[in-house]
């Protein structure tokens, strides 16, 4: 059973306190660049929750054995989904009682055409982007990732105290699993235009979902990976050998390249087909000068660093290139999820300010106590699994 550490404790509630700070301050000083912070430090950390759900359903669906020893630590870190689920309805239903101006298009009058602010574009786009609409397809999201998230670690649970290989419960496991894909394969292409692209009204593009899925699955084998060497370093999860390390650090190389390739294909085809409706989305980033250094930055930090320092075998089975490089890519697609937000909100007037950074480290804390809580609530070591014996003695 895992024990939280006096010493991480007390480093996640340092953070917790920076973070309460500075959303107070941001709150008092510019509540629009505040809102716009929040949202988009808990975008960053639903990422990694939801993708954390994802990877528990996809080792079922996919019958893999390589990952049975570390599943207690992606079912630890989706147990922050409800939180940052929370934290995101309470933006929408701000929002929608026009608490914040996060979404442009749900500003009174746009869509009438007797009304000084009517646009016609949003106009014709009010079939999907409707306050109750908008409210209802959020709630459907969360809920039942929630739901089933919550039912994969019950059944994990189960499996422990099964008996025999545990076959009954895998098999439920499987079932919850494929319907949680096939939803999660819409929902989160959804939730990442109504959440974020929606920011950006005019503009749309065919391969977001792609995009921000790539990125989910880059912070959330990074984030996983991060915390089965900081458990193995303490001296759990001791059938995690070098071969399990080895296959996630190349989740993370393959997924930092995937998102790099998105990044291209989304901004290369945009840029040279030169439309007006969808070139603004990047003339706004590259042009204005408080966010041009930041969009060549971070898609850089996103791609060279992974690609220099995971590229080797050897490299993937160093844990203190694995710790470097993972920190590196966390901060590269932390800025990149600014870069998201604050130029559709925050136009010429945003810059990346340290009550950005403090509530960043805020969600850190959060997070960090929430996962170390959930792993100390059940066993590290995984019973009764089909393939627990394969995971042990995986060899690559």
């Amino acid at each position: 059973m895992y024990k939280i550490s006096k010493s991480s404790f007390i480093f996640s509630i340092s953070l917790i306190v920076i973070g309460l700070f500075s959303s107070i301050y941001a709150f008092m000083h510019d509540a629009h660049a505040a809102w716009t912070s929040l949202i988009f430090n808990n975008y960053f950390f639903l990422g990694i929750s939801i993708f954390a759900v994802f990877f528990v359903a996809l080792q079922h669906v996919a019958e893999a054995g390589w990952s049975t020893v570390i599943k207690r630590v992606p079912e630890a870190i989706m147990t922050f989904l409800p939180y940052a689920c929370g934290v995101m309805i309470f933006i929408v239903v701000a929002a929608l009682l026009h608490w914040n101006h996060i979404y442009h298009w749900l500003q009174p009058g746009i869509m009438d055409p007797n009304d000084s602010h009517y646009d016609k574009i949003i106009a014709g786009k009010e079939a999907y982007l409707n306050p109750i609409f908008f409210l209802v397809r959020s709630l459907i999201y969360v809920t039942v990732w929630i739901y089933c998230a919550k039912r994969l670690r019950d059944i994990s649970l189960q499996g422990d105290l099964e008996g025999g290989l545990g076959a009954k419960s895998y098999n439920k496991g499987i079932t919850v699993s494929a319907w949680f894909i096939v939803f999660f394969a819409v929902s989160s292409s959804m939730a990442s235009w109504d959440w974020i692209m929606s920011i950006d009204t005019h503009w749309f593009s065919t391969l977001f979902g792609w995009y921000i899925f790539s990125e989910w699955a880059a912070i959330g084998f990074t984030t996983i990976l991060l915390f089965c060497l900081l458990l193995k370093r303490q001296g759990y999860l001791q059938d995690l050998n070098d071969s399990i390390i080895h296959d996630l650090g190349k989740w993370v190389f393959a997924f930092s390249v995937v998102w790099t390739y998105m990044w291209f294909s989304q901004f290369m085809l945009i840029w040279y087909a030169n439309i007006p409706e969808e070139v603004t989305y990047f003339m706004e980033r590259i042009e204005l000068p408080n966010y041009r250094f930041l969009f060549w930055f971070s898609a850089g930090l996103n791609f060279v660093i992974p690609t220099i320092v995971l590229m080797s075998r050897d490299a993937k089975r160093n844990s203190t290139n694995l710790i470097i490089a993972c920190v590196v890519i966390l901060i590269g697609h932390w800025l990149n999820s600014y870069l998201l937000f604050a130029p559709g909100t925050l136009h010429e007037h945003g810059h990346l300010s340290f009550t950005d950074v403090g509530m960043g480290l805020g969600f850190t804390g959060v997070f960090l106590l929430v996962v170390f809580r959930s792993l100390t609530t059940r066993s590290l070591d995984i019973k009764h699994h089909p393939f627990l014996e394969e995971s042990k003695h995986l060899h690559t």
